[in-house]
C-alpha cells in the first residue's frame, strides 16, 4: 500500500471566495460559512485547474492508495488581523477536508490546520486541534513555525516554552505535528523558499533545546525533506561534538521524521541515507508545485514513487517502511 503523508486539499472555489470576503470585510459581516454540496466537493477533488490533471487522476496515475490532506498552507493568512477571520477560515478549511474524507474514505485522511495567530498565545489553537482529532477523526496537524509569515517580527524558536502547551496536547492526543510554513510577506523571499527556510530553522530550534527531554513522546514530521538540514548537517553537527556521544545534533535528529517531498533522485538518496529508513515517510505534495512535467522523463516531478522503487540499495522491507509502515505508526492510521 502507498500512503502519501503530505498533500493539500483541492477545494471548491467557494472556499477561496469565502477567504476573500473575510479579508475584504475583516469579519465585520459575521462568520458566514462555505455553502457547497457534496457533488461540488467531489468535482473539486478532480478538477484540473493549475495542473494538467485533477487530484484523483494524479493519485490513480501515481499509484497512491491513501493520501493525508491538510489545508493549503500559503492560504492560511496567519499574520492577518483580526484573529477571528483566521479562526473562521481555518475551521472552514478543516470542515471541507472532513467532508472530503467522508466522501472518499478509502482515498483521503485528514490533517488539521491550526488557527495560529501571530503574536498570540499558542493555547488558542487547542480547541480546534481537539475538535479535529476527537470529533473529525484527523490523524495530526500542521504546525507553522512562523505565524508572522516572514514579516517584521519573529516567532520564538520551536524549542521555546511558548510552544509547550501545544506539545503537551499533542502528546496527550498521541498525534504528530507536521511542520510546514505558510505565506511570506517578503518581496525577496517567496513562500516556497520560505517553507524551506522555516523547516531548517524549526529543526535547529527543536534539536538545540530540551523539548525532547521534556516531551520524549512528541512526534514531529518535517516537510520537504527537512529543508536544508540534510545538506548542511556537518555544519550543525560540528559544534555539537562538545556534547557526549548520543546527544549530538545527528543523534537528536533520530527523534524527528521527514517526508520525501523532494523531486530529484539525488535529494531523495541523500535524505534517506542521512536520516535513515525508519525516519522517512513517503510524501509528494501532489498535486502542487511539483506537478509540472519533467521533459527529461515525461513524468511529473512529484511522481516520487518510481525513484524510491529504483533504489536497489533499499530492501523490500525498507521500501515498505517508507511507503506505508512509518506513516501508519506516526499517524495511527487504521485504513
Amino acid at each position: 500500500m502507498i500512503i502519501d503523508c503530505h498533500a493539500h486539499v483541492s477545494a471548491p472555489t467557494e472556499l477561496w471566495a469565502y477567504k476573500a470576503s473575510l479579508l475584504a470585510s475583516r469579519g465585520s459581516h459575521g462568520r458566514g460559512k462555505v455553502k457547497v454540496t457534496d457533488d461540488e466537493i467531489r468535482a473539486a477533488a478532480n478538477k484540473a485547474e493549475t495542473w494538467p490533471m485533477g487530484h484523483l487522476d494524479y493519485l490513480k496515475k501515481h499509484g497512491t492508495d491513501l493520501q493525508l490532506v491538510s489545508p493549503r498552507p500559503f492560504q492560511l493568512m496567519q499574520s492577518e488581523r483580526p484573529a477571528r477571520i483566521i479562526d473562521w477560515f481555518t475551521e472552514e478549511c478543516n470542515n471541507i477536508i472532513y467532508r472530503q474524507t467522508q466522501l472518499f474514505p478509502e482515498t483521503f485522511a485528514g490533517v488539521a490546520g491550526l488557527p495560529q495567530v501571530a503574536g498570540e498565545p499558542v493555547e488558542r489553537v487547542l480547541p480546534e486541534l481537539e475538535r479535529c482529532i476527537r470529533e473529525l477523526g484527523f490523524g495530526g496537524c500542521l504546525l507553522n513555525p512562523d505565524p508572522f509569515e516572514n514579516g517584521s517580527e519573529e516567532a520564538p524558536p520551536l524549542g521555546d516554552r511558548y510552544w509547550y502547551p501545544l506539545y503537551e496536547k499533542l502528546c496527550e492526543l498521541d498525534v504528530p505535528a507536521h511542520i510546514h510554513g505558510t505565506g511570506s510577506r517578503s518581496e525577496r523571499v517567496p513562500y516556497s523558499l520560505h517553507f524551506i527556510n522555516e523547516e531548517t530553522v524549526a529543526v535547529f530550534g527543536l534539536l538545540n533545546s530540551n523539548v525532547y527531554k521534556d516531551f520524549p513522546d512528541l512526534k514531529v514530521v518535517v516537510s520537504h525533506g527537512g529543508g536544508a538540514i540534510p545538506y548542511q548537517l556537518g555544519r550543525f553537527q560540528a559544534p555539537s561534538l562538545r556534547r557526549p556521544e548520543g546527544d549530538r545534533f545527528a543523534d537528536r535528529m533520530e527523534k524527528l521524521y521527514f517526508d520525501t517531498v523532494l523531486y530529484t533522485e539525488e535529494a531523495l538518496r541523500l535524505l534517506i541515507k542521512t536520516v535513515g529508513v525508519d525516519r522517512c515517510l513517503f510524501g509528494t505534495e501532489c498535486p502542487g508545485v511539483g506537478s509540472s512535467v519533467n521533459p527529461a522523463t515525461g513524468r511529473s516531478m512529484d511522481d516520487v514513487k518510481p525513484m524510491i522503487e529504483g533504489f536497489d540499495w533499499l530492501s523490500a522491507s525498507d521500501k515498505k517502511k517508507i511507503f506505508e509502515d512509518n506513516a501508519r505508526k506516526v499517524f495511527k492510521l487504521r485504513q
